[in-house]
Protein backbone atom coordinates (compact mmCIF):
# COMPACT_ATOMS: atom_id res chain seq x y z
CA UNK A 1 0.00 0.00 0.00
CA UNK A 2 1.53 3.67 -0.84
CA UNK A 3 1.55 6.26 1.88
CA UNK A 4 0.34 9.17 -0.81
CA UNK A 5 -3.24 8.49 -0.26
CA UNK A 6 -2.71 8.63 3.58
CA UNK A 7 -0.92 11.77 3.74
CA UNK A 8 -3.78 13.55 0.83
CA UNK A 9 -6.50 12.14 3.13
CA UNK A 10 -4.62 13.69 6.34
CA UNK A 11 -4.15 17.20 4.63
CA UNK A 12 -5.89 19.88 6.26
CA UNK A 13 -8.61 21.60 3.68
CA UNK A 14 -9.85 24.80 6.23
CA UNK A 15 -6.95 27.42 4.69
CA UNK A 16 -5.76 30.82 6.11
CA UNK A 17 -8.71 30.88 7.97
CA UNK A 18 -8.41 27.70 10.54
CA UNK A 19 -4.51 28.94 10.82
CA UNK A 20 -5.51 32.27 12.32
CA UNK A 21 -7.88 30.47 14.60
CA UNK A 22 -5.78 28.13 15.73
CA UNK A 23 -2.77 31.18 16.57
CA UNK A 24 -5.50 33.04 18.33
CA UNK A 25 -4.98 30.63 21.99
CA UNK A 26 -1.10 30.92 21.73
CA UNK A 27 -1.64 34.64 21.20
CA UNK A 28 -3.93 35.31 24.40
CA UNK A 29 -1.39 32.50 26.12
CA UNK A 30 1.67 35.00 25.08
CA UNK A 31 -0.36 38.41 25.73
CA UNK A 32 -1.11 36.77 29.70
CA UNK A 33 2.83 35.67 30.45
CA UNK A 34 3.48 39.27 29.41
CA UNK A 35 0.95 40.87 32.06
CA UNK A 36 1.26 38.74 34.98
CA UNK A 37 4.90 37.09 34.22
CA UNK A 38 7.51 39.54 31.89
CA UNK A 39 6.32 43.11 32.68
CA UNK A 40 6.06 43.26 36.40
CA UNK A 41 9.69 41.51 36.83
CA UNK A 42 11.08 44.31 34.31
CA UNK A 43 9.60 46.71 36.61
CA UNK A 44 11.32 45.18 39.42
CA UNK A 45 14.90 45.04 37.85
CA UNK A 46 14.23 48.71 36.39
CA UNK A 47 13.77 50.17 40.17
CA UNK A 48 16.58 47.85 41.65
CA UNK A 49 19.00 49.20 39.07
CA UNK A 50 18.06 52.69 40.06
CA UNK A 51 18.05 51.90 43.44
CA UNK A 52 21.89 50.15 43.49
CA UNK A 53 22.80 53.31 40.72
CA UNK A 54 21.52 56.28 43.43
CA UNK A 55 23.72 54.60 46.20
CA UNK A 56 25.96 57.15 48.57
CA UNK A 57 27.83 57.27 50.81
CA UNK A 58 25.95 56.72 54.74
CA UNK A 59 23.67 54.32 52.91
CA UNK A 60 23.07 50.71 54.43
CA UNK A 61 23.44 48.01 52.16
CA UNK A 62 22.81 44.56 51.87
CA UNK A 63 25.33 42.67 49.94
CA UNK A 64 24.18 39.62 47.93
CA UNK A 65 25.87 37.17 50.51
CA UNK A 66 24.21 38.64 53.17
CA UNK A 67 26.31 40.80 54.75
CA UNK A 68 25.60 44.13 56.18
CA UNK A 69 26.92 47.20 56.14
CA UNK A 70 27.31 50.97 56.12
CA UNK A 71 28.64 52.25 52.64
CA UNK A 72 32.01 54.78 53.17
CA UNK A 73 33.17 55.15 49.30
CA UNK A 74 31.22 54.89 46.04
CA UNK A 75 32.86 54.41 42.50
CA UNK A 76 31.47 54.15 39.39
CA UNK A 77 31.30 50.30 39.66
CA UNK A 78 32.32 49.47 42.55
CA UNK A 79 31.51 50.87 46.79
CA UNK A 80 33.35 50.21 50.01
CA UNK A 81 31.63 49.11 52.54
CA UNK A 82 32.59 49.25 56.43
CA UNK A 83 31.03 45.89 58.20
CA UNK A 84 31.92 47.08 61.42
CA UNK A 85 34.81 46.51 64.00
CA UNK A 86 37.51 48.14 61.48
CA UNK A 87 36.64 45.88 58.26
CA UNK A 88 35.68 47.03 54.92
CA UNK A 89 35.67 45.52 52.17
CA UNK A 90 35.16 46.41 48.44
CA UNK A 91 32.09 45.15 46.60
CA UNK A 92 30.60 45.28 42.91
CA UNK A 93 27.23 47.27 43.03
CA UNK A 94 25.92 44.91 40.93
CA UNK A 95 25.87 42.46 43.71
CA UNK A 96 23.94 44.78 46.41
CA UNK A 97 21.14 43.43 46.93
CA UNK A 98 19.02 46.16 48.53
CA UNK A 99 19.84 50.16 49.89
CA UNK A 100 18.04 50.47 53.37
CA UNK A 101 17.23 53.91 54.50
CA UNK A 102 19.78 55.18 56.54
CA UNK A 103 17.38 57.62 58.51
CA UNK A 104 15.83 54.05 59.99
CA UNK A 105 15.81 53.04 63.29
CA UNK A 106 19.47 52.42 64.62
CA UNK A 107 20.22 49.10 66.47
CA UNK A 108 20.79 49.16 70.22
CA UNK A 109 24.77 48.97 70.09
CA UNK A 110 25.32 51.73 68.21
Amino acid sequence: MSATPVLAAAAPSGGAGSFIIQLVPLILIFVIFWFLLIRPQQKRMKEHREMIAAVKKGDRVVTGGGLLGKVTKVNDEEVEVDLGGGQKVTALKATLSDVRNPNAAKAAND
